[in-house]
């Protein structure tokens, strides 16, 4: 195939793909996918000199939906072009700065959402339309209406139109799907979805938003800087996102970047990139624009967060509690700067919801860098199978039991990978802390000397993990003494070495402060549970629903006939102070302190402690070597401490 030829069937690819991400609002490739083919077009067009009149490199957007009256933009609407590495974009900054005489840069995020432009007349919202082609979009001003984030009136009295993205929150599409009888897949889909809903009732009902980023056209006003405009935006009520910097140097741009890089699976709004501009706009005309991108402004996009790979089994895991999930083992493909090849499925009813089979290709995201996710289908193939329920467990080959949509292994003895699971959890660090414990020595005790439940672990001998392979004195030693100490507990400790289902450290620690003694929490009721800060009802009928289970509670009377003394939680004297009332989360490593003292003196001055950053929290401490916490608390502006500011403050 020539070059020619190669670019003919480049751009009927992606023209269909185009189609089915912005009309029918379902793609069908991953942005990581689409962007290799439109390089690659690119590319090819530079080689041969030649641009055939139908590429989509010589257009802004795609075609407006029938249903909606169209509406022809009064000022064109352009796209961005990106960069595709920190190479490019120094060049583009040096070459801006040689056009204007010198100029700093400024930085905002670059939303993925849908694009709309709103007009103001006399400071009344007059209407709102989709960017289409960037001559014509659809009028959606009822829609629009229905997002509480944009401003029907403004302060500024004079004819503006200002362009933004309107979008769908992390945290709105999480409550919509609670409700939802028709779970949505992702946040862009969702936003892009309720806004070319004919039915404004039902763009209401997901609780969109509007994050506003250009004044495109200011009738009796004009602007100088980029900041400035942002400001205007502020000033007249407008959402920015939180984020605006000034920069001057490439150096500057890349520690921006790579520190929003690093938090942005954190912050509630999506985005894929960052937006750069001159800040000085009179030299904007004259820089001038390509038939698609203004010259004066550039997009860094960040490492693709979702792809599309092939699903090509399912693997049914036994975890510590017996629930069986299943896990896709993928066709190994690089994600966010690591090679993936099983992602989580969740359970039965999220299988049927996303509609995916074995043998077909699905969406792949990653967030917050964590256990990548199974999102959807994205193409089925011929040879596609429908993902079969195993009736009997994958570990101990007992019989099944479904709960809801969970499916389980009710062999709570004799199933191996639930033995040796709770075995591992029981003893980790911040459970009974029992020194050189591993997932190893949990199967060979189990294989071995037929440990069965977690009492059996305080009859092991010395000289039973002897005949072990790799055990000799000292490590034997060290373990039956390890063993020995774990019998003196605090409680929080003990109810997080019994695994009930999403009580973590820091839940063990609030039902701990709370309920003062283990009796209380396993007498607590639903409503008593949902009193304490931070605990919702899932977690609360899980611990009602643990304590409630004849296994579980033979469980713990086992361990308290072995001697396993379960400590209460005293009363903390507060002292009133500064950090009364205030939410502050630890992170890097502190010298002066262990991290439990830090929490105790917090504590004990009035202040809650949390394991994340978010917008809700007041001060963050910070030790030696920390990481995204500290990132993500410069991002939203938290108050950030030292160490030796923390110890001044107490002294």
């Amino acid at each position: 195939m020539d070059k020619l030829e190669r670019m003919r069937a480049l751009i009927d690819e992606i023209n269909i793909h185009n189609k089915n991400y912005y009309v029918y609002d379902n793609p069908t490739i991953s942005d990581a996918e689409y962007d290799k083919l439109y390089y690659t077009l690119v590319d090819l067009e530079k080689e041969t000199g030649i641009i055939l009149p139908h590429s989509p490199t010589q257009r802004v957007g795609d075609s407006v939906l029938e249903g909606f009256k169209k509406h022809k933009h009064e000022v064109p609407l352009y796209s961005l072009n990106k960069v595709r590495d920190y190479d490019d974009l120094a060049k583009w900054m040096e070459d801006m700065k040689a056009l204007c005489g010198g100029t700093d840069f400024s930085m905002e995020y670059k939303f993925d959402g849908l694009q709309i432009v709103i007009e103001y007349e006399n400071g009344i919202f007059k209407r709102a339309t989709t960017r289409g082609n960037g001559q014509v979009g659809e009028d959606v001003s009822a829609q629009v209406k229905t997002i509480r984030s944009v401003p029907l009136s403004i302060d500024y009295k004079g004819k503006l139109t200002v362009q933004g993205e309107g979008m769908m929150l992390r945290s709105s599409l999480e409550k919509y799907n609670k409700t939802a009888t028709e779970k949505l897949k992702n946040e862009r889909n969702a936003a892009a979805g309720a806004i070319r809903n004919l039915d404004p009732k039902q763009t209401a009902k997901r609780t969109l938003d509007y994050f506003c980023y250009t004044v495109v056209k200011c009738e009796g006003k004009t602007f100088t800087t980029q900041a400035e405009q942002h400001q205007f935006l502020v000033d007249n009520g407008f959402k920015t996102g939180d984020y605006f910097k000034i920069v001057s140097s490439v150096s500057e741009a890349i520690k921006e970047i790579e520190k929003t890089d690093k938090v942005k699976g954190k912050i509630d709004i999506l985005i894929d990139g960052m937006v750069f501009k001159i800040n000085k706009v009179a030299p904007r005309e004259e820089i001038g624009y390509t038939n698609k991108f203004p010259k004066w402004a550039i997009a860094y996009k960040f490492e693709a967060q979702e792809v599309r790979t092939l699903l090509e089994d399912v693997i049914w895991q036994v975890g510590r509690s017996g629930r069986v999930t299943p896990i896709a083992s993928l066709s190994p493909v690089e994600l966010a700067g690591a090679t993936v090849s099983r992602a989580t499925l969740n359970n039965i009813e999220d299988i049927n919801r996303k509609g995916v089979y074995k043998n077909s290709y699905v969406f792949v995201r990653r967030s917050n860098e964590v256990i990548p996710e199974v999102m959807g289908l994205a193409e089925k193939l011929p040879n596609s199978e429908k993902i079969e329920v195993p009736k009997l467990c994958p570990s101990c080959s007992r019989p099944l039991a479904m709960k809801g949509p969970l499916l389980y292994c009710v062999n709570h003895d004799g199933c191996p990978a639930q033995v040796v699971d709770r075995l591992t959890h029981f003893a980790s660090r911040n459970a009974m802390n029992i020194e050189g414990f591993s997932e190893k020595t949990a199967s060979l005790l189990y294989d071995k000397l037929g440990l069965r439940t977690l009492a059996d672990l305080y009859d092991i001998t010395k000289d039973q993990l002897l005949t072990l392979d790799g055990f000799k004195d000292k490590k034997a030693d060290n373990i039956i003494s390890s063993i020995e100490k774990s019998k003196h507990v605090s409680l929080d400790r003990f109810l997080f070495s019994l695994g009930i289902m999403e009580v973590g450290s820091k839940t063990a620690k609030d039902l701990a402060k709370n309920f003062k003694s283990l009796e209380n929490i396993k007498n607590a009721s639903i409503e008593q549970l949902c009193a304490v800060e931070d605990i919702g009802g899932v977690i609360a009928e899980n611990i009602v629903q643990f304590f409630k289970d004849e296994d579980n509670l033979r469980e713990i009377e086992l361990l308290i006939e072995k001697g396993v003394n379960v400590g209460q939680e005293k009363e903390v004297q507060i002292t009133e102070s500064y950090l009364t009332g205030k939410k502050v989360v630890l992170t890097g490593s502190l010298t002066s302190f262990t991290r439990a003292e830090a929490e105790a003196i917090i504590e004990s001055h009035g202040g809650k402690c949390a394991s994340s950053v978010s917008k809700n929290t007041d001060l963050v401490i910070v030790g030696e070597d920390a990481g995204s916490k500290y990132d993500k608390a410069v991002a939203l502006g938290v108050k950030v401490i030292n160490e030796d500011e923390f110890k001044k403050f107490l002294s």
